[in-house]
């Protein structure tokens, strides 16, 4: 769920040269006509997925190389290749995004697929604010209100018109959300020592609450699927978005989804506890009632359904990071962060039932 920092230089030890064949990478970027010359600049960045990112400059521009990790758990080219669609669907458009100069499917140039973007001059504000908008606390209400225009022009984008409308199921995708989530909870069970759904309290109260308020209707669009301040950058100069990054669980669907997730990992007036997605200081960032009604103001999507919504993006988030703690029982995640996800698991379901009861409102959600 967290984002890949495109600032952020990774630990020497990373070779650029063991990651990624960089004359092969260079041969490639020829005969795609993006600059010429050697690759200067070569640096490994630091990110919160496995995904390998490769900044690089070439003929004086700067780009980012991004490929699935060396040993995937998943078949991550598949999620490259959806990204870069998405990337290229959104070309012209006025979503904050990283512009994709081109993409390689095929896995014999580097034996895996991906593609290069041009790097984006931005900050992720989960990392650490910049004086600029660590001292301000009007610029940081207006970061606040800057994330909500990122989903709105997303959603304002017809996926038909862009030539995605072929991409996942629209039919019965609220229908689905529920029983694929609790499924992904059941499959934790393969991991011998895990205590299983007992250790979240109220689980089975949330998905019988989300069932029986389901909407009966959306607007298909674009969803991120993993919409937060850690998945956006901020331009370094005023509080406007730079880019959003991270789409690799995009997919087209109810685009209020990604509302949804915003309030459900939104800090309250205290600022970040685990469980949400904020930045340091938090002195100015609008409530979550704040960024819904703002989000009302400029998009004409029905929000008379938000609270559903919220709760659906606790339960998803809950149910995703309880999985780190279920694979620390087999040895496949470190104890330590196990522990600490199931903590923020336990809160986030704790605060889907807050939500439901209705205590607190979104404007104190906490």
């Amino acid at each position: 769920m967290m984002s890949d920092s495109f600032l952020s230089h990774a630990g020497a030890d990373r070779d650029a040269s063991r990651l990624v064949d960089l004359a092969r990478l260079e041969q490639w970027l020829d005969d795609a006509g993006v600059g010429s010359g050697p690759l200067e600049n070569v640096v490994p960045l630091a990110g919160g997925t496995q995904n390998i990112l490769l900044a690089f400059d070439r003929e004086g521009e700067r780009y980012v190389l991004r490929r699935p990790p060396l040993f995937p758990q998943y078949d991550g080219n598949a999620t490259i290749r959806r990204e870069a669609r998405f990337l290229t669907a959104l070309r012209g458009s006025d979503v904050p995004h990283p512009p994709i100069v081109a993409d390689c499917p095929d896995h014999d140039v580097l034996g895996a697929s991906f593609f290069v973007m041009k790097r984006i001059d931005g900050f992720n504000a989960h990392d650490r604010l910049p004086p600029l908008h660590a001292e301000s606390a009007r610029i940081q209400r207006a970061m606040g209100f800057a994330l909500v225009d990122g989903i709105v022009a997303l959603g304002r984008i017809d996926p038909f018109a862009v030539g995605l409308g072929d991409i996942g199921r629209i039919d019965g995708y609220l229908d689905r959300q529920v029983p694929r989530w609790l499924k992904q909870l059941d499959d934790y069970r393969q991991y011998e020592g895990w205590p299983g759904a007992s250790g979240l309290p109220g689980v089975q109260t949330v998905a019988d609450w989300l069932s029986a308020h389901k909407p009966q209707g959306f607007t298909p669009g674009i969803v991120h699927g993993d919409y937060h301040l850690s998945n956006v950058m901020f331009r370094p100069d005023g509080p406007e978005l730079a880019a959003i990054v991270d789409w690799e669980l995009a997919s087209i669907g109810d685009p209020l989804v990604d509302l949804g997730w915003v309030v459900a990992t939104w800090p309250g007036a205290e600022g970040p506890v685990p469980g949400t997605v904020g930045a340091h200081p938090w002195i100015g960032f609008p409530t979550a009632q704040e960024l819904v009604e703002h989000y009302g103001r400029n998009s004409s999507r029905d929000l008379s359904h938000i609270r559903w919504y919220a709760v659906l993006g606790c339960f998803r988030l809950g149910i995703l990071v309880e999985g780190t703690h279920a694979r620390s029982f087999a040895g496949k995640a470190d104890p330590a962060i196990g522990d600490r996800l199931h903590a923020q698991a336990v809160f986030l379901f704790d605060r889907a039932s807050k939500l439901i009861a209705g205590n607190p409102p979104l404007s104190t959600i906490d």
